[in-house]
């Protein structure tokens, strides 16, 4: 196994939402690493080098509300040394830079578009898509994703989700379907503290697939009731490993901010009293790529 992370940058039209979707790819790679900026963070990686022989799983990281794909930039790194692709979309319309879709029905709707937009755009790259690993049912995807990038990765993968009154600012209104067409290709799940608040009774229950699913025990923006609702609502729920974490808040699975972005006012960088989620991340990502291993890679054991 390679001990290089390669990392190559795209651009993704989405003809539907009329606006340009962007994509990073890291994976196993041949090149000498060097320190990169991506807005104000850092990650050490050979851009645009050459792909190690071999073909890899493809991995899909859906980021939180006004958020960015940087913020799992660890835990992207770690699964791409140990042999997956993973594809980083920035959900354009609710990131940190561009948030003018927050809250709109259009903004569920975009997001699980993006997703498949991304598996399209990697496996039609000229670079990376012969190296993503297929099989006699296709490309072999997974979707992992913090808050309501789980809401996305459910959505993806056949979850039907509604918008209600919070998305149109009326009160009164009833819910309406989200139009989302599922993506077949998405084998399994990793779910991060999800936001489940546009699921109803039996909405879940189309998704049946592989689930590691990780919430925090002082997560106060989607508590643990989220977490009960999958596993009681999708078609399996034996399919799901559950695990909360003792002390964790809602950003305990992601990265460490940079020091000049770490302060009280900006919740993300803040862990609970007591809490630092780096101490989390050895068992956190082992158990990631483990699972991920399980369900994409032929059942190879994990380092």
């Amino acid at each position: 196994m390679t001990s290089t992370c390669g990392c190559r940058l795209l651009n993704v039209e989405d003809r539907v939402q009329g606006a340009v979707v962007p994509v990073a790819l890291l994976y196993p790679a041949m090149g000498e690493e060097k320190t990169e900026h991506f807005g104000p963070y850092t990650l050490d990686v050979a851009r645009d080098a050459a792909p190690a022989d071999g073909v890899y799983p493809l991995v899909v990281i859906s980021h939180g509300h006004s958020g960015t794909p940087w913020a799992y930039r660890q835990l992207a790194k770690h699964l791409a040394l140990a042999g997956f692709v993973v594809a980083l979309p920035a959900h354009t319309g609710n990131t940190r830079t561009d948030n003018t879709l927050a809250g709109t029905a259009a903004n569920l709707a975009n997001r699980p578009r993006h997703i498949t937009l991304t598996i399209d755009a990697t496996l039609a790259d000229a670079v990376l898509g012969a190296r993503i690993a297929t099989d006699t049912a296709g490309a072999r995807v997974a979707v992992i994703g913090h808050s309501i990038g789980g809401y996305t990765a459910l959505a993806a993968a056949g979850g039907v989700a509604w918008s209600g009154p919070y998305e149109r600012k009326d009160s009164q209104a009833l819910p309406e379907q989200v139009p989302v067409t599922p993506d077949a290709r998405i084998r399994a799940l990793v779910l991060l503290n999800p936001a489940t608040f546009w699921f109803i009774a039996g909405s879940l229950r189309p998704v049946d697939l592989p689930i590691l699913l990780r919430t925090g025990e002082k997560d106060e923006v989607t508590p643990i009731e989220h977490a009960h609702k999958i596993i009681e609502g999708v078609a399996r729920p034996e399919l799901v490993e559950h695990k909360d974490i003792p002390g964790a808040g809602h950003f305990a699975f992601m990265s460490k901010f940079p020091p000049e972005m770490t302060r009280p006012g900006f919740k993300p960088s803040q862990d609970p009293e007591g809490f630092d989620r780096e101490s989390i991340q050895p068992e956190f990502f082992a158990d990631v790529t483990a699972f991920l291993r399980r369900t994409l890679c032929d059942n190879r054991p994990a380092n």
